[in-house]
Protein backbone atom coordinates (compact mmCIF):
# COMPACT_ATOMS: atom_id res chain seq x y z
CA UNK A 1 0.00 0.00 0.00
CA UNK A 2 1.15 3.68 -1.11
CA UNK A 3 2.11 5.32 2.52
CA UNK A 4 1.66 8.45 0.91
CA UNK A 5 -2.14 8.49 0.41
CA UNK A 6 -2.69 8.09 4.39
CA UNK A 7 -0.57 11.04 4.69
CA UNK A 8 -2.28 14.41 5.48
CA UNK A 9 -1.66 17.26 2.40
CA UNK A 10 0.69 19.06 4.41
CA UNK A 11 2.86 16.19 5.56
CA UNK A 12 5.56 15.97 3.02
CA UNK A 13 7.66 13.10 2.94
CA UNK A 14 11.64 13.46 3.06
CA UNK A 15 11.67 13.06 -0.89
CA UNK A 16 9.55 16.15 -1.09
CA UNK A 17 12.10 18.71 0.97
CA UNK A 18 15.04 17.99 -1.10
CA UNK A 19 16.76 21.96 -1.59
CA UNK A 20 17.12 21.58 -5.46
CA UNK A 21 17.90 23.83 -7.72
CA UNK A 22 13.79 25.40 -7.84
CA UNK A 23 13.58 25.34 -4.69
CA UNK A 24 16.88 27.70 -3.87
CA UNK A 25 15.58 29.90 -6.40
CA UNK A 26 12.91 30.76 -5.04
CA UNK A 27 13.72 30.50 -1.20
CA UNK A 28 16.59 32.72 -2.86
CA UNK A 29 13.89 35.43 -4.22
CA UNK A 30 12.03 35.38 -0.95
CA UNK A 31 15.26 35.67 1.68
CA UNK A 32 16.82 38.68 -0.30
CA UNK A 33 17.62 41.65 1.33
CA UNK A 34 14.04 43.35 0.64
CA UNK A 35 11.11 41.00 -0.10
CA UNK A 36 10.39 40.16 3.92
CA UNK A 37 10.06 43.86 5.02
CA UNK A 38 8.27 44.35 2.01
CA UNK A 39 5.81 41.35 2.68
CA UNK A 40 5.98 42.23 6.39
CA UNK A 41 4.63 45.54 5.43
CA UNK A 42 2.30 44.34 3.04
CA UNK A 43 0.58 42.21 5.92
CA UNK A 44 -0.40 44.69 7.42
CA UNK A 45 -2.26 46.67 4.71
CA UNK A 46 -2.34 47.30 1.16
CA UNK A 47 0.26 50.20 0.28
CA UNK A 48 1.20 52.57 -2.89
CA UNK A 49 4.73 52.75 -3.81
CA UNK A 50 5.39 55.68 -1.83
CA UNK A 51 3.91 54.74 1.42
CA UNK A 52 6.17 51.53 1.31
CA UNK A 53 9.14 53.57 0.84
CA UNK A 54 8.29 55.21 3.56
CA UNK A 55 7.95 52.00 5.89
CA UNK A 56 11.28 50.65 4.52
CA UNK A 57 13.52 53.57 4.40
CA UNK A 58 16.43 52.36 3.84
CA UNK A 59 15.40 50.71 0.46
CA UNK A 60 16.03 53.09 -3.07
CA UNK A 61 13.65 53.08 -5.56
CA UNK A 62 14.89 50.57 -8.17
CA UNK A 63 15.01 48.09 -5.53
CA UNK A 64 11.78 48.44 -4.38
CA UNK A 65 10.42 48.22 -7.91
CA UNK A 66 12.88 45.12 -8.74
CA UNK A 67 11.50 43.39 -4.90
CA UNK A 68 7.48 44.19 -5.87
CA UNK A 69 8.18 42.65 -9.46
CA UNK A 70 9.37 39.70 -8.44
CA UNK A 71 7.16 39.00 -4.81
CA UNK A 72 4.60 39.49 -7.93
CA UNK A 73 5.93 36.94 -10.65
CA UNK A 74 5.96 35.00 -7.61
CA UNK A 75 2.20 35.23 -6.91
CA UNK A 76 2.96 36.71 -3.11
CA UNK A 77 1.85 40.08 -3.69
CA UNK A 78 -0.95 41.90 -5.99
CA UNK A 79 -0.33 44.61 -8.08
CA UNK A 80 -3.62 46.60 -8.19
CA UNK A 81 -4.83 49.26 -10.53
CA UNK A 82 -7.22 52.10 -8.84
CA UNK A 83 -9.34 53.89 -10.63
CA UNK A 84 -8.82 57.14 -9.87
CA UNK A 85 -7.32 60.66 -11.21
CA UNK A 86 -4.43 60.44 -11.25
CA UNK A 87 -4.37 56.60 -11.57
CA UNK A 88 -2.48 54.91 -8.76
CA UNK A 89 -1.14 51.35 -7.82
CA UNK A 90 -1.59 49.83 -4.59
CA UNK A 91 0.52 46.49 -3.74
CA UNK A 92 -1.69 43.81 -1.65
CA UNK A 93 -0.55 40.32 -0.10
CA UNK A 94 -1.51 38.34 -1.99
CA UNK A 95 -2.92 34.72 -0.01
CA UNK A 96 0.05 32.22 -0.81
CA UNK A 97 2.23 35.37 0.24
CA UNK A 98 -0.03 35.61 3.09
CA UNK A 99 0.53 32.38 3.68
CA UNK A 100 4.05 33.07 4.91
CA UNK A 101 3.16 35.19 7.44
CA UNK A 102 3.43 32.80 10.21
CA UNK A 103 6.45 31.27 9.03
CA UNK A 104 8.00 34.35 8.76
CA UNK A 105 7.06 34.96 12.47
CA UNK A 106 8.42 31.91 14.33
CA UNK A 107 11.67 32.43 12.09
CA UNK A 108 11.93 35.68 13.52
CA UNK A 109 10.79 34.52 16.99
CA UNK A 110 14.14 31.71 16.54
CA UNK A 111 16.80 34.09 14.99
CA UNK A 112 16.08 36.38 18.12
CA UNK A 113 16.32 33.32 20.43
CA UNK A 114 19.77 32.02 18.64
CA UNK A 115 21.09 35.40 18.44
CA UNK A 116 23.05 35.69 21.40
CA UNK A 117 24.33 32.51 20.57
CA UNK A 118 25.49 33.07 16.97
CA UNK A 119 27.28 35.99 18.59
CA UNK A 120 29.22 34.29 20.96
CA UNK A 121 30.15 31.60 17.86
CA UNK A 122 31.58 34.35 15.31
CA UNK A 123 33.42 35.92 18.16
CA UNK A 124 35.04 32.63 19.02
CA UNK A 125 35.69 31.93 15.54
CA UNK A 126 37.39 35.72 15.03
CA UNK A 127 39.14 35.24 17.57
CA UNK A 128 40.53 31.78 16.52
CA UNK A 129 40.64 32.57 12.89
CA UNK A 130 41.47 36.25 13.65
Amino acid sequence: MDDTAARPPHDVGPELLAVDAPHRELLDELLDKWSLQVLDQLCGRPLRFNELRRAVPAVGQKSLTATLRRLERNGMIERVVLQTRPVAVEYRIAPIGDSLNELVDALLRWTSGALPDVERARARYDAEVG
